[in-house]
This record gives C-alpha cells, structure tokens and sequence, in this order.
C-alpha cells in the first residue's frame, strides 16, 4: 500500500539529506518538521542519541505569544529555539530541513533562529 506520492518524495529527500548531516556535541542537528498547522524545531546530538533543545507553536512559551501567519509563529520557533540553545551553550547547528524545500515556514525557522544567535 502506498503512503502517497509527495509523502515517498520527501522521505527519499529525507534520507538523502541525512546521510550528509550529522549533528554533533559540539554542532548538533537543527531538524524541522512541518505539519499542516503546527512547526516543530529540535536540535539532535546524533553521536550520543539525544535531543538537547526543542521548540514548536505548541509548546507553552511559544503558544500563546504569537497569533496570525504561521510563518510568523514559525519565526517565533526558531528564536525560542535559539534561546534554548543558548543557555545549553549551544552556538553552531547544521540544519536539517526534512526533506521539505527551504522557504516558507521552513526558511522562517532558520531565520529565527539565527536572529536568536545560532550560527549555521
């Protein structure tokens, strides 16, 4: 059974992505998943298996604070990501867009969080 054209199409994108981007402890992974209504943002140390900071329009800080466009809220991932990483002492990432392409609400993650101070 087939789970759909464009979902086989970004899950080939996705892995070939990911056999390129490997996070790090000293430059984890930026993953970013896009859903219909939500964003959700994650920076993965891939070598020990763990995620170390995490962000997304449903989670309590971000929620509330921003309405309207949801690049806008996805922006307000990226920064809120950003701040997480920054009190772990996390300053670099690679990005890992998901196999989605790099704009929109994608795209206003990455500038979110540089804006927050990650570097890429």
């Amino acid at each position: 059974m087939s789970i759909g054209k464009r979902l086989e199409g970004r899950e080939r994108r996705k892995i070939r992505i990911r056999k390129k981007v490997v996070g790090t402890s000293e430059r984890p992974r930026l993953n970013v998943f896009r859903s219909a209504k939500h964003i959700y943002a994650q920076v993965i140390d891939d070598i020990k298996g763990v995620t170390v900071a995490a962000a997304s329009t449903v989670q309590k800080g971000v929620k509330g604070t921003v309405t309207g466009k949801k690049v806008d809220q996805a922006k307000a991932v990226g920064k809120a990501l950003a701040e997480a990483c920054k009190s772990k002492n996390i300053e670099a990432v690679v990005f890992d867009r998901g196999g989605f392409r790099y704009h929109g609400r994608v795209k206003a993650v990455a500038e979110g969080a540089r804006e927050g101070g990650l570097k890429f």
